[in-house]
Parts: structure tokens; sequence; C-alpha cells
């Protein structure tokens, strides 16, 4: 009787490993839908969110292909804001109407959907299909939704291996968009922070060059300039930032220069030009009471100095002038020879690149003005 009882127990066992299997599995899952909760809200970088949401869906449903696609209100169409697989180029050129397609009905009625036989589906668009020369055997999608309202749709496209999606599937993909969904919603409000921060940056900046009648524009200029250069350097995002900050208020220690010694339509004596010197530090002291603003004190401070020593206000050589201090440098010296001043006329564009190829190396730095060189030949900036 003990033998008969044996097969039994092996098939227990043999149940038991799968459960257990299934389990750990699930674990696993779970695991990974939290640790790229935590990488999605890790930045407030809307271009970086959006990849990494197309990243954590394709790994988290084991994809061959994951696309973020959001509503444009105005033309009632979703428009593929990123897409990750091997047709990323040939998606995102495509739009769907609202209603269109699998993705445009989840749009529409804010309800997940999971299709594993899609040519049998009619909701089903062929026309990303052909135009991507795709073969989509099955779809996950759901809803992105912020305070219930639907901003878009997570899609996830052909299960590896060949299986199909379920509910399981669809319980994490669902906490997924949720996910997705708070992470774009605060670089959204980190973003509008970001422009309401630069309008009122560029505010002060304007404010400043009314009291020097000549210098009207400089600001934006100098701005462009730098930024495109900065597209031709190795420059990190939050750089960037700084840059962009630095070159916006680089003049905002003006704002201590005597409006006589500003509007003066003479060249300045030595005294006086030793008095707009000061605008420098000037400027640097007063961004250093601002604490989240310490890391653009060297695009203020510095973009003066010049690679031989002989700038101001410290006299800093070479490699020990900051990267974002020698590209508003470039940019402020362009703009200056390109601008009527009181006491000269305006120099031509041609003219003024002449003069930043002699004085590459010696008073700006070199890479830096071959970066300004590419964005200007370009017609960039």
């Amino acid at each position: 009787m003990a033998n008969k009882k044996q097969p039994h127990k092996h098939g227990n066992l043999h149940e038991w490993v799968n459960k257990l299997k299934r389990i750990e599995e699930k674990t696993e899952r779970l695991s990974l839908l939290s640790q790229l909760g935590q990488i999605l809200n890790s930045t407030l970088d809307h271009r970086e969110v959006r990849r990494r949401a197309m990243e954590a869906a394709t790994q988290l449903m084991k994809a061959e292909v994951g696309s973020l696609l959001l509503i444009d209100e105005e033309k009632h169409q979703l428009y593929f804001e990123v897409a990750l697989g091997d047709k990323e180029e040939a998606i995102k050129k495509i739009t769907l109407n609202i209603g269109e397609g699998i993705a445009g009905w989840v749009a529409q009625n804010g309800e997940p959907l999971i299709i594993n036989a899609p040519e049998k589906d009619p909701r089903f668009y062929k026309g990303v299909d052909e135009k991507t020369e795709f073969k989509t055997r099955n779809i996950i999608c759901v809803p992105v939704k912020v305070k219930e309202k639907t901003i878009g749709v997570l899609e996830a496209i052909n299960k590896k291996e060949g299986e199909a999606f379920d509910e399981e599937d669809l319980s994490l993909f669902t906490s997924l968009a949720d996910q997705v969904a708070i992470a774009l919603d605060n670089a959204r409000l980190y973003q509008e922070l970001e422009e309401m921060f630069f309008q009122t940056a560029e505010s002060l900046a304007d404010a400043i060059e009314k009291r020097d009648p000549y210098t009207g524009g400089h600001t934006q200029r100098v701005t462009t300039y730098s930024l495109g250069t900065a597209k031709y350097l190795s420059l990190k995002p939050v750089e960037l930032r700084w840059l962009k900050i630095s070159a916006v208020l680089h003049d905002i220690g003006k704002i201590g220069i005597d409006d006589q010694i500003l509007r003066k339509p003479d060249r300045l004596n030595p005294e006086e030009f030793n008095q707009i010197k000061r605008h420098a530090n000037m400027g640097a002291e007063i961004i250093d009471h601002i604490k989240q603003l310490k890391n653009i004190i060297p695009g203020i401070k510095y973009h003066h100095e010049q690679l031989d020593g002989t700038g101001y206000p410290e006299g800093l050589k070479g490699e020990k002038i900051p990267i974002i201090a020698k590209i508003v440098a470039v940019a402020d010296t362009f703009d200056a020879m390109t601008t009527d001043r009181p006491y000269r006329k305006e120099m031509s564009k041609e003219l003024a690149i002449k003069e930043l190829k002699r004085i590459s190396g010696t008073q700006l730095d070199q890479i830096v003005v071959e970066a300004f060189l590419k964005a200007y030949d370009k017609g960039e900036i």
C-alpha cells in the first residue's frame, strides 16, 4: 500500500515546486516593480522620465517593444512620445486619433486592455504594423492617469518567448503606469517651476539692461550663444542648466554699478573701468545668498577671466577657469564685438569670427571657441 501512495506524494511535490517557482517569480517581479518605481522617481527631467518609463515597461513585461503615448488635447490625438525597440524611429513618426486602435480605445475609455489575438480584435489598428513592418502578436495597454484624468497610455507589445499576457501582467503594468503618472506629473511641475524661475531671472536681467542703453538684448544673445556652443561640448544635463542660468544672470552684478558709469557715452577711464570690473564679484556675492544657485557662481564670477591670466577678478589661468565661465566668456566676447558701443561701431560678424580665432588659446579657450564656430557655421547661433 505504501508503494501505491508514492506517486501521489511525488505529484504533490511537483505541484509544490511549481507553486514555489510561481511565488518566487511573482516576488521577483514585485521587487523589480519597486526598483523601477524608484528609478522613475529619481529624476525630474521629463525626457529622462519618459525614457525610463519605456525601459521599465519592456523590462517588467518581458516585451519586445514598449511605448508611451501622450494625449494632445487640442488635436484630439495620441502621439508616440517615446518608443523602445527596433522600430523606434518609425514608431515615433506615427499619430493616432483618440479612439483609434488599441491605444486610442484605452485613451478614450480610460480602461486597460489585454489583446492576445489582435488580428481577431476589431479595435486593432494595422496601420502601425504596416508603417513599421512590425508584426504585433499580442499587446497590453493601460491608461496613464493623473488625478483621474487620462494623459496618455503605456503599452508593451509581444511578450517574449511566445507567451501570452495575463491578469498578473495587467496588475503589475497598471501599478507601473500609476508610478509613471506620478513621475510625469512631478517632472511637469518641476518644469513649470523652472520656466517660472527663468522668466523671473530674464525679467531681472532685462531690468538691469535697461539701466544701460547700449546693452539691449545682450543677455538673450549671450544665452543663445552659450547654449548653442554647449551643444558641441560634453556637458551633463545639470551643467547645461547651470550654464543657462549663468548666462542669463552673468551681469547681475551691474545692479551695484553707478548709472553714470553704465550710461557714459564715451570710453571709460581706468578708474571707471575698475568700477565696472567689480560687477563680477558683486554678482557672485548676490547669488551666494541663494543656496540653490551656488553652482552658477563660477559662471558669473569668472566669465571675464582669460586663459593667459590677464582677466579679472582673480587672474585665473588655463584649466583653473571653470568650463561654464569659459563658455559665457566666448559668448560675451562675440556679442560685445558685434554690437554698437558708445565709443565704437559694431564689428561685422565675419571680422568678429577672425578675432575669436586670433585670441583663441590665449584669452579664450580654444576648444570652446571651436565649439562656438561649429554652431555658428551651422546657423545655430
